[in-house]
C-alpha cells in the first residue's frame, strides 16, 4: 500500500471512529437528558393545587387552606377575551403550531441577536404549551438540555391533550404576581372581581403581567404597566380578536387596583377556622392545601359575629372591674412620637381601637393624640376616674383609645384574662359558633377544644341525673349539712363546705341543684356510688375517664368547654348523646363527596310525593340517659335561672335552663345554658389558672356573656318550653310540679300543705308555709 493511501485509510478510520465516538457520546447524552421525562399523557388527569374553600352553613365564604393561592376554573368558565389577551401577549399562532412554534422561535432569535448585543435580556420564544411543559413537569434551569426537554414535551402534550386543555392548564397554572396564581385568583386580588366581569382592559393587563410581575407591578411601576397593556391590547386589535375602537377605548382606562390582595371573607371565626383546618388536616391529610376542595361547615356567620363580640365584652367588663393597669408605652411628647406609638398595634378584632399618645393631664381632664387618625380630644370623665384608681396617666403614656360617641375618646386595655364561647345545636351536634379566646391575633390557642379546666359547678347535673337513674326521684330529699370524709392522703379530713357556710337541712334534690349545695351533692354521691357517676359522665361526654373519687361530684375532673357543651345535650334532647361536629360536607372538585357528618341514608328522600307518608329519618345518637331523667334535670336547670344561682338570665323572658360553675378559689368561671333550640357554654379563667379574684363566680362572670349573647341568638325566636316526655307521671313537690317515672310519682293527698295549681313561670315557690326559701349559693366548690 503507498503512504498517500495507507495515510488516506487511516485518517478515514480516524474520522469514522470521530463520528462513531460522537454518535454514541450524543446517544449517552440522549439517553441521560430524557431517561426521567415525564410522561405528558400524565397531564390528563393533572390538576394544579388550588385552595379548599370554606364556607359557613349560609354559603358565606370563611377561609381558605392552601399552599398556593388559587381557584381553579374550566376553560369553558373563562371569558373569551380573557383568552385572546393571553394569546396574544403570549403565543398568536396557538392554534396552528403542534407545540414549538418555529417561526416565532426563529424570531426570538433574530431579536436576541440585538438583546444580546444591548445587554437586554434574551427572549425564550416559548410557546404556550412549552410554557405547561415547564411550569408543570420540569424546572426552571435555563439550559439547552431543559430547553430541549421543553421542546420535545410540548409536541408529546399536543398529541395527548387537546388546545383547550392546554389552554386551561396554563391560566389556571400561571403565576401573576400579588400573591395570585391562576387567572381566578388574580382577577380577585387585583381587581375585586370574577374574572366574568374584567373589562378588556384588565384582562390585558392580566395578560401582560406574566412576562414579569415586578417590572409591570400596578402601583410601583405603573406606566411601564400601562404602556405594556396597551401593547397587548394592540396585538389583539391586530389579530382581529377586538376592534380597533374597543382597543383605543380600553387604551384611555386608567390601570386601577386594589391596594393590597384581599379577600372577601368572613373575619369573626378565626378560631373556628383553624379548629376546622386541625380536624380536616387530620382526615384528609396534606391534600387539604392543594385539592380543591369544597367544605361546608355547621357555622352560623351572625351567631359567631355574637359570640365573639359578647365574649370580648364580657372579658373587657371584667378586666375593667380590676382595674387600670398603666399605659403600654412612655415616649418624649417631641416630634416622630408616632414611629413609636405605631410599633404596637391593638387587637385586629378591635377594628376601632388605635394608638395615641397622652398629650397633657390637668386637673380632672385627659387630652390624648391619635397616632395615626382623628384630631386630638379628652378621655371620657369616667375613663379618667378609673385610670386614677388605678396606675394613673401621665404625659407621654401610649395608650389605646376608641372614638367615643358625642366625641372625644374611651380610654382602652388589652384584658390579662381569657375565655372561650361554645354554641351547638342539642339535637344535631351542629357547632354554630365557637370562640377560643379573647384574640386569634394575639393567642392562637383555643381555650375552647385546648384548654383542660375543671367546670366546678357546672358538673352538678350528671351527679343529680346519675342519682335520679339509680332510685332517687323528685320527692327525694338529702340533707344539706356538714360532712367530713376521709381525704385522698392517709390522715387527712376532707370537709367540703357551702359557699356561705350556712346549711339548709334536708331539701328535695331540685333545690340542692337551684342552690348548689356542696355537701348536699357529696351526700348524694355517695349514696348514689362514685362508679356509676363516673360512667355517666364517660358515657355523655365529658370526660374519658374519671376517677371514682367523691372530689370530682364536686366537679374536680378536667374537661374543656368544647366537651361540657356536647355532653350537657342530652338533657336537651330526650336524653341522646351527639357527635359535635364543626365540618357537614366535604367534596372533590368533581362534586364526588368524601365526607358527610350526617351518615342517615334516605333512600326515599329524592323520589316525587305518591301520595304515601313522608320518609322518616332514624333518630340518631346512643341513648345514654332515660329521656325522663334528662327532662327532670332540665326542669331542675331551669329553676337555676328561676330561683337559684343565674338568676340574671330570667331577663331573656323564656324557658332557659343552666348551671353555673365557679372552681376552687375562683380559679374557673362557668356557665352552661340551654332552651330548646341551642346549647352555650361559657368559660372565664386565666391561661394560667390563677385565681380571678374574690366573688368573681360563674354567676357574676359568665352568665352576663350567656345573656348577650342569647339576647342576639334569639331574636325572632319565639319562647318555646321543653318538650315533656309523653309517658311522665307529674306531680307536685313543694309545689313545684315535677316529672316522674311512672310508678314513683308521689301519692296525691286530701289536704296539700301548700297550693297545687301550677306556679307561674318565674315565680319562686315557698318550701312550706310562711317559710322563705333558702339564700342562693354562689356555687363556690370548695375543692380540697
Amino acid at each position: 500500500m503507498k503512504p498517500l493511501q495507507k495515510w488516506a485509510a487511516i485518517a478515514g478510520v480516524t474520522a469514522l471512529s470521530v463520528i462513531a465516538l460522537a454518535g454514541f457520546a450524543v446517544a449517552v447524552y440522549a439517553a441521560w437528558l430524557f431517561h426521567d421525562m415525564p410522561d405528558a399523557g400524565d397531564l390528563q388527569d393533572y390538576r394544579p393545587p388550588t385552595a379548599t374553600r370554606v364556607y359557613a352553613w349560609d354559603g358565606t365564604l370563611i377561609g381558605e387552606f392552601s399552599r398556593e393561592r388559587r381557584i381553579f376554573v374550566r376553560y369553558d368558565q373563562i371569558p373569551p377575551h380573557l383568552i385572546y389577551a393571553f394569546l396574544a401577549a403570549e403565543d398568536r399562532n396557538f392554534f396552528e403550531h403542534s407545540g414549538v412554534d418555529v417561526g416565532g422561535l426563529s424570531r426570538a432569535m433574530i431579536k436576541n441577536v440585538g438583546n444580546a448585543t444591548a445587554g437586554r435580556r434574551l427572549e425564550g420564544g416559548s410557546t404556550i404549551t412549552q410554557q405547561v411543559a415547564k411550569n408543570v413537569l420540569l424546572t426552571s434551569d435555563r439550559t439547552v438540555g431543559r430547553k430541549l426537554k421543553e421542546a420535545i414535551l410540548a409536541q408529546r402534550l399536543e398529541s395527548s391533550l387537546t388546545k383547550q386543555q392546554i389552554l386551561e392548564l396554563y391560566l389556571n397554572e400561571i403565576w401573576l404576581g400579588y400573591r395570585s396564581y391562576g387567572v381566578a385568583v388574580a382577577a380577585y386580588n387585583y381587581f375585586g372581581k370574577a374574572i366574568n366581569d374584567l373589562t378588556i382592559a384588565e384582562a390585558a393587563y392580566l395578560a401582560a403581567v406574566p412576562k414579569g410581575p415586578d417590572n409591570y407591578h400596578p402601583i410601583r411601576n405603573k406606566a411601564r404597566a400601562v404602556q405594556r397593556r396597551n401593547w397587548v391590547l394592540g396585538q389583539m386589535a391586530e389579530a382581529g380578536w377586538i376592534t380597533r375602537a374597543q382597543a383605543q377605548a380600553a387604551m384611555k382606562e386608567d390601570l386601577k387596583v386594589q391596594p393590597a390582595p384581599t379577600r372577601a371573607q368572613y373575619r369573626d371565626a378565626d378560631y373556628f377556622v383553624e379548629e376546622v383546618r386541625r380536624r380536616a388536616l387530620a382526615t384528609l391529610g396534606p391534600r387539604l392545601n392543594e385539592g380543591g376542595y369544597y367544605m361546608r361547615t355547621t357555622l352560623d356567620p351572625r351567631l359567631q359575629s355574637s359570640a365573639r363580640e359578647a365574649l370580648m365584652e364580657g372579658l373587657e367588663r371584667y378586666d375593667r372591674r380590676h382595674g387600670w393597669r398603666g399605659a403600654w408605652g412612655q415616649v418624649e411628647v417631641a416630634e416622630g412620637w408616632e414611629a413609636a406609638a405605631l410599633k404596637k398595634s391593638p387587637p385586629s378584632e378591635r377594628r376601632a381601637w388605635q394608638a395615641a399618645l397622652v398629650d397633657s393631664v390637668s386637673g380632672g381632664s385627659v387630652r390624648v393624640r391619635p397616632a395615626k387618625e382623628g384630631a386630638p380630644g379628652l378621655l371620657a370623665s369616667e375613663d379618667v376616674a378609673w385610670a386614677r384608681a388605678g396606675k394613673g396617666l401621665s404625659a407621654g403614656d401610649l395608650v389605646f383609645v376608641e372614638p367615643a360617641q358625642g366625641g372625644g375618646y374611651r380610654l382602652k386595655q388589652v384584658p390579662l384574662v381569657n375565655g372561650a364561647l361554645v354554641a351547638m345545636e342539642p339535637h344535631t351536634g351542629r357547632v354554630l359558633a365557637m370562640v377560643g379566646g379573647y384574640s386569634f391575633s394575639l393567642s392562637k390557642f383555643n381555650r375552647a377544644t385546648q384548654a383542660k379546666r375543671q367546670p366546678g359547678s357546672a358538673f352538678k347535673p350528671f351527679v343529680y341525673a346519675t342519682a335520679l337513674e339509680n332510685g332517687y326521684t323528685p320527692a327525694s330529699t338529702v340533707a344539706d349539712a356538714q360532712i367530713s370524709l376521709v381525704g385522698a392522703k392517709e390522715g387527712e379530713v376532707w370537709s367540703p363546705e357551702n359557699y356561705n357556710h350556712e346549711y339548709y337541712g334536708s331539701l328535695p334534690l331540685r333545690r340542692g341543684l337551684e342552690l348548689s349545695r356542696n355537701t348536699m351533692t357529696v351526700r348524694l354521691a355517695q349514696g348514689v356510688g362514685m362508679r356509676k357517676i363516673s360512667d355517666m359522665a364517660v358515657r355523655t361526654g365529658v370526660t374519658d375517664k374519671m376517677l371514682p373519687v367523691l372530689a370530682m361530684a364536686l366537679g374536680a375532673g378536667e374537661t374543656t368547654p368544647f366537651r361540657l357543651t356536647a355532653a350537657y345535650a342530652p338533657f336537651a334532647n330526650g336524653g341522646r348523646k351527639v357527635e359535635p361536629h364543626l365540618i357537614e360536607l366535604v367534596q372533590d372538585r368533581e362534586g364526588k363527596t368524601l365526607l358527610r357528618a350526617d351518615k342517615r341514608e334516605c333512600p326515599k328522600c329524592g323520589s316525587g310525593f305518591n301520595g304515601e307518608e313522608s320518609p322518616r329519618l332514624p333518630v340518631t345518637g346512643q341513648q345514654v340517659m332515660d329521656p325522663i331523667t334528662a327532662y327532670q334535670i332540665t326542669s331542675m336547670l331551669e329553676g337555676v335561672v328561676q330561683r337559684g344561682t343565674a338568676t340574671q338570665a330570667r331577663v331573656l323572658g323564656r324557658p332557659v335552663a343552666g348551671k353555673t360553675g365557679t372552681t376552687n378559689e375562683y380559679r374557673s368561671a362557668w356557665f352552661v345554658g340551654y332552651t330548646p333550640q341551642i346549647i352555650v357554654s361559657v368559660f372565664i379563667g386565666f391561661d394560667d389558672n390563677r385565681s380571678l379574684g374574690s366573688s368573681e363566680t360563674g354567676g357574676v362572670a359568665s352568665v352576663p356573656i350567656f345573656i348577650d349573647f342569647m339576647q342576639e341568638a334569639m331574636k325572632g325566636v319565639p319562647p318555646t318550653p321543653f318538650k315533656e316526655p309523653k309517658n311522665a307521671k307529674f306531680g307536685y313537690v313543694r309545689g313545684m310540679r315535677e316529672a316522674f317515672r311512672p310508678g314513683t310519682e308521689p301519692k296525691p293527698v286530701t289536704t296539700p300543705l301548700i297550693p297545687t295549681g301550677p306556679i307561674p313561670y318565674g315565680q319562686i315557690a315557698p318550701t312550706a308555709p310562711g317559710q322563705a326559701p333558702p339564700k342562693r349559693d354562689p356555687d363556690l366548690t370548695g375543692l380540697y
